[in-house]
């Protein structure tokens, strides 16, 4: 996966800036103090991190792409920066006092082994919050009429509620909190359907670039065929009767809070 990440990772940071309210609400969740140590796994190249070292916090980015954490030294030179990956950390036994992962889980290869380790590494009373959507939230986005065989592949790569539930069985994390996170129109961070409400948005190439589903899930012709489809729509305001026949009261997204009790 950090090969693959290294390849999104050139142009990555072009249109995957950190949105205000996402990190409004993992702050909320975390609720960090700044004479703790926190990790951000998958950090990517920094964004999210860099926001939590503008608030004077000890934190620790972390993600398996070495251009992405060189490029997030380069954005961010003071702050704390390590290769390694959620199933094998390289830290210390209960040394982290909070661990945020922003859109990352869907890239652990082992859930068992992730949340064992980020369990391991995490202090009693430490909590672990998780920015990520569920299968049964991406089956209602209409990037489906467009892009069926892309969203087949990304829905199965994404970790239900379930199985997370069931990763943690063997571990002392519990879910205490579930939050539901609708897509704004004015969202920062281009991610998979950052364009829920402007469908313009992914007649750009650059933002399709960081985007993992279009970058290595999707199949060229689809893609193509999907994308002048949906500018068409667009143009003679079809695309509004699709948003509408997607509507639900789901959620685009799902903040989920994890606590280690003993």
């Amino acid at each position: 996966m950090d090969i693959v990440y290294n390849d999104i990772g050139k142009s990555y940071n072009n249109t995957r800036k950190p949105d205000r309210e996402i990190f409004k609400q993992l702050s909320e969740l975390l609720e960090p103090e700044v004479d703790k140590y926190y990790l951000d796994i998958g950090c990517g190249t920094g964004n999210y991190t860099g926001l939590f070292l503008k608030e004077n916090l000890n934190i620790i980015g972390m993600d398996p792409s070495v251009l992405m954490i060189n490029e997030a030294k380069n954005l961010y030179p003071k702050g704390v920066w390590k290769t390694g990956y959620a199933e094998s950390t390289g830290l210390e036994k209960e040394s982290i006092h909070g661990i945020v992962a922003t859109l990352t889980i869907h890239h652990w290869e082992d859930l068992n082994l992730s949340f064992n380790e980020l369990s391991r590494v995490l202090k009693v009373g430490g909590k672990l919050v998780i920015f990520t959507s569920t299968p049964f939230q991406m089956k209602k986005y209409w990037l489906n009429h467009y892009f069926p065989k892309m969203m087949e592949k990304s829905i199965l790569q994404m970790p239900s509620l379930d199985a997370i539930v069931n990763a943690l069985s063997e571990t002392n994390l519990r879910v205490n909190q579930l939050e539901k996170y609708f897509v704004t129109p004015d969202l920062q961070d281009y991610f998979l359907y950052s364009g829920k409400q402007r469908p313009a948005l992914y007649l750009n190439p650059n933002v399709r670039s960081g985007i993992s589903s279009f970058s290595l899930l999707s199949l060229r012709q689809e893609v193509e065929e999907g994308l002048s489809t949906l500018k068409s729509d667009i143009a003679n305001g079809n695309i509004q009767q699709i948003i509408d026949d997607y509507k639900n009261d789901y959620g685009d997204y799902l903040f989920i809070v994890l606590s280690k009790d003993q």
